[in-house]
C-alpha cells in the first residue's frame, strides 16, 4: 500500500526538478505571479493536510483499504509542495548553468534527486512502520497527530519569513 506513495515522491520530485531546469525558472521570471499562486495553493493544501492529520485517529484495517494513496496524487503533490518547488528552483539556479554542460549537469542533478528521493521517502516509511508499534492507544495517536500537524504548520510559516 505504501509503494504508490514511495514511487510518487521518487519520480515526482526529480520530474519537478527537470521541469524547472528546462524552463520553469524562466516562466517564473517572466510571470512571478505563477510562483506566488503556487506558494498559496501549496500553503492551503498543507494547512488542509495539517487539519486532516490533527483530527485523524487510529484507523481500522477496513477503513485503511478504502482510500490508499495513489501514485498520481503523490506525484502531482510535488508540484504543489512549496518546499519542493523552492528547493528545485534553488538547485537549478545554483548548480545548473545554461551552456555546453547543461545536459551533463542536469542529468547529474536528476540522478542525485532520484537517489535522495527514494532514500528519504523509504526511510520515512520505515520510521512510520516503527512508530506504529508505539501507537497502541488512542491517546498516543491523538497527541502524536497534534504534534505532527503543529510541526507542519510551523514549517508553513517559514515560507513567509
Amino acid at each position: 500500500r505504501t509503494l504508490p506513495h514511495i514511487m510518487g515522491v521518487t519520480f515526482g520530485f526529480p520530474f519537478l526538478l527537470l521541469c524547472v531546469a528546462l524552463g520553469l525558472v524562466n516562466v517564473f521570471k517572466l510571470y512571478p505571479l505563477i510562483q506566488i499562486i503556487l506558494k498559496y495553493l501549496g500553503t492551503i493544501f498543507l494547512i488542509y493536510l495539517a487539519y486532516k492529520i490533527s483530527f485523524s485517529g487510529s484507523q481500522n484495517q477496513e477503513k485503511k483499504n478504502q482510500n490508499p494513496v495513489k501514485f498520481i496524487e503523490t506525484f502531482i503533490f510535488q508540484f504543489l509542495n512549496p518546499k519542493a518547488v523552492i528547493a528545485s528552483i534553488i538547485v537549478v539556479s545554483t548548480y545548473i548553468n545554461p551552456g555546453e554542460n547543461f545536459v551533463n549537469y542536469t542529468t547529474q542533478i536528476i540522478i542525485l534527486a532520484l537517489l535522495v528521493s527514494v532514500t528519504s521517502i523509504t526511510l520515512w516509511t520505515f520510521l512510520g512502520k516503527f512508530m506504529r508499534k508505539f501507537a497502541t492507544n488512542e491517546k498516543f495517536i491523538k497527541w502524536f497527530n497534534y504534534v505532527m500537524s503543529t510541526l507542519l504548520i510551523s514549517c508553513i510559516a517559514t515560507f513567509y519569513y
